[in-house]
């Protein structure tokens, strides 16, 4: 690395990984052997210097959800350029996203929006099936509740759920148990790699903070076909800039239905593929003015 580096990255972070993600590790070396310097920044921290860095990069922001008005003032505030910018951040930090992207032909997975104080008409409308009920503004599966529509548990369940928030309604996929969940991962809008996800036995998140697990697997040509269309959906919506993006979906009778469609802060395997990592500095300088 050169003694004096061409230009400075925050990594945004948070209190829960206040420093480089041990995933982000090699990608950290690599932008250092390109004259970049990353450093860690805990997003909410009042003693940061955003005007010292270049640029930002969002990575472990991962309570983001917790105070999102905050962060909403964060992004307003923030007075160097986001990679991934501040209007695709703010677009996809509210999962209504998915109803914008159903409107462009994606197959989502079925989703209902509704308020707090509608969810029991709402869940009942299909009495008897099995549910998950997430807020709009949330992550790692905060505020998510799963049951079948009309036990007395789930409505409970429901009814201690936040009021001032609204809520996504879906059915739960017994596919994420039995065949597990696709991430996709693209940079600068190419494919990169995938992993498969599964939860731990008893458990229906794949996040690992609950035993999930993840591995590396070739995804069929189906699902990285729609895994695209899904992207290019997002670029006919006005979000053509995309530096990085993970797109987790689950394979239902033949055909990839969208879950999630990650623009903020996923974690995004490169741990398992430090290729991966090696590309994404590359274009990260890029988007630097390096080389």
């Amino acid at each position: 690395m050169p003694a004096s580096p061409r230009f400075r990255l925050a990594f945004a972070t948070s209190v829960l990984v206040p420093g480089i993600h041990p995933d982000d590790a090699h990608l950290a070396d690599c932008l250092r052997e390109r004259g970049i310097e990353p450093t860690a920044c805990v997003w909410n921290d009042p003693a940061v210097a955003w005007t010292g860095f270049d640029a930002v990069l969002m990575r472990s922001t991962w309570d983001y959800f917790q105070y999102y008005a905050a962060f909403l003032q964060w992004l307003d505030r923030l007075p160097v350029p986001l990679i991934n910018d501040r209007v695709l951040v703010r677009w996809n930090s509210d999962k209504r996203y998915l109803l914008d992207l159903a409107g462009q032909g994606v197959d989502i997975i079925p989703t209902r929006l509704t308020t707090a104080a509608d969810l029991p008409a709402c869940t009942r409308a299909t009495a008897g099936r099995e549910l998950i009920v997430k807020p709009t503004v949330s992550g790692t599966a905060w505020h998510t509740v799963r049951g079948r529509a009309g036990e007395p548990a789930f409505e409970a369940a429901l009814a201690a759920l936040p009021r001032e928030f609204h809520y996504l309604v879906q059915p739960f996929l017994a596919q994420v148990l039995e065949e597990g969940e696709w991430s996709l991962l693209f940079f600068g809008g190419s494919y990169s790699h995938a992993v498969i996800k599964r939860p731990a036995a008893g458990d229906f998140r794949v996040q690992g903070e609950f035993g999930g697990t993840s591995q590396l697997a070739d995804p069929p040509a189906h699902v990285l076909a729609s895994a695209q269309r899904a992207l290019d959906a997002t670029a006919a919506l006005g979000h053509g800039d995309v530096a990085y993006a993970r797109v987790d979906g689950v394979v239902v009778e033949g055909g990839f239905r969208l879950m999630e469609l990650e623009m903020i802060e996923p974690y995004l395997h490169l741990g398992v593929r430090p290729d991966a990592a090696e590309r994404f500095a590359a274009q990260l300088a890029e988007r630097l003015g390096g080389s």
